[in-house]
């Protein structure tokens, strides 16, 4: 199946030539994309211009083929799309607020509260639908972003940390929503938190100081990492002196002292012995490898 969305060699620099994206290419058809990186490794760059929202200093998107630079409109008829810092009318009510949401997108207003009745109901915000959403919480805020971003039934979703402000259950639920979602769209998933992706995505692109480190699917990822984790058992007090040493992946309290998980090429510890990677791991082994290369490349 031929690519929907097709990201070629996109550059984006600020003033001073801040560089926040340095040639970055993907090839997007449906289903759920999971789009990887620290904070500050431009995955919200990249949104917007994906988004229409800012242009790219060089390079291309299309949908469908149609170049978003000279064509946006069609993407932009057909788009979803959860920005990082969405905001809200705070004296209108949540029903209010997606009635005039829906109308800016253009939608017929019976149409409208028939898909906001049921967003509503999809996003569990029913029972406050009435209240302004200057009183909602963080969580409530969030899950109110999902609906409008889902108001025209977009053929390409975008979701910029969307799991920010939900509690354990709205995180699964949500989770579990993008799945039901990705069998006739794209999904594109920017998110810090490798446990979403790993519910949810089939495909990751891992990105650090605007560059794509990694893009397959996570089985491959798991694979790069095979024979590079590593766990042991140490006292407390060594925790801190491994750290400076090793990414510590996780660290589990024992009667007998810590288990440590490691990520590294080379066994921590003589009395090491290696596991199978989880996809925190593999992700934390491919920025140590990052990192490793730019300070040697910086020498």
């Amino acid at each position: 199946m031929a690519a929907w969305l097709e990201i070629e060699k996109v550059t984006k620099r600020y003033p001073r030539g801040v560089a926040a994206l340095a040639g970055v290419s993907l090839d997007l058809g449906p289903g759920v994309f999971g789009l990887l990186g620290p904070n500050g490794a431009g995955k919200s760059t990249l949104m917007r211009i994906v988004a229409t929202i800012s242009r790219p200093t060089s390079g291309r998107v299309r949908w469908h083929g149609d170049d978003l630079a000279k064509r946006p409109d069609p993407l932009r008829a057909t788009l979803g799309y959860l920005p990082q810092d969405f905001g809200v009318y705070p004296n209108l009510t949540a029903i209010e607020f997606l009635e005039y949401l829906a109308a800016a997108k253009g939608l017929e207003p019976r149409t409208s509260r028939r898909r906001i009745d049921q967003l509503l109901e999809l996003v569990n915000l029913v029972e406050v639908r009435k209240r302004p959403v200057g009183g909602f919480s963080g969580g409530m805020r969030q899950r109110l972003g999902i609906a409008q971003a889902l108001l025209n039934d977009p053929r390409l979703l975008i979701v910029d940390e969307p799991t920010a402000g939900l509690d354990p259950e709205e995180r699964v639920r949500f989770r579990n929503l993008l799945t039901e979602l990705a069998g006739d769209r794209v999904v594109i998933l920017s998110t810090h938190i490798v446990s979403d992706v790993e519910a949810t995505a089939t495909g990751i692109a891992l990105l650090a100081q605007g560059r794509l480190l990694f893009v397959g699917p996570p089985e491959t990822l798991l694979r790069e990492a095979e024979g590079a984790v590593w766990e042991c058992l140490v006292p407390s007090a060594e925790l801190a002196s491994l750290k400076e040493r090793h990414a510590v992946s996780a660290a589990i309290r024992r009667t007998d002292g810590l288990l440590v998980r490691l990520v590294g090429e080379e066994p921590p510890r003589p009395d090491a012995r290696a596991v199978a990677p989880t996809l925190e791991d593999a992700y934390l082994l491919q920025l140590g490898r990052h990192r490793a290369e730019h300070a040697s490349a910086g020498r």
